[in-house]
């Protein structure tokens, strides 16, 4: 089958320049809301490179305080294992800083209302 733009999307999502472009849009988070993986990569182009926005995102050092990559979880409002041991305390720590609620499991509490989609 030939490549048809309209149905198999853009032909380049992930490129060179493709984690700047991740933490271009994550900056964009505001402060107390989070967003998903796969909003990420939609607004990117392509729903389907989230886990690239996940490998984009875990290669941040969690101390950096640039890219605020704790605003990130899974679709199903989770925060989700990192490659650091402490990622996901640390993530739940900088999240509940900012007014998030989150349980001790992960879960992030009224996930719906303060969904951050682009």
């Amino acid at each position: 089958m030939p490549y048809d733009p309209e149905r198999h999307g853009p032909r380049r999502i992930v490129g060179p320049d493709f984690h700047a472009r991740v933490y271009a849009v994550v900056v964009t988070v505001p402060a107390g809301q989070v967003t998903t993986y796969g909003d990420v990569a939609a607004h990117l182009g392509s729903r389907q490179v989230a886990r690239h926005v996940g490998f984009a995102l875990a290669a941040l050092d969690p101390g950096q305080g640039t890219v605020p990559w704790h605003r990130v979880v899974n679709s199903r409002g989770q925060i989700s294992p990192r490659r650091f041991d402490d990622a996901p305390s640390e993530q739940r720590r900088r999240l509940v800083d900012e007014g998030v609620a989150v349980a001790v499991d992960g879960q992030v509490e009224r996930f719906d209302s303060i969904r951050h989609v682009f």
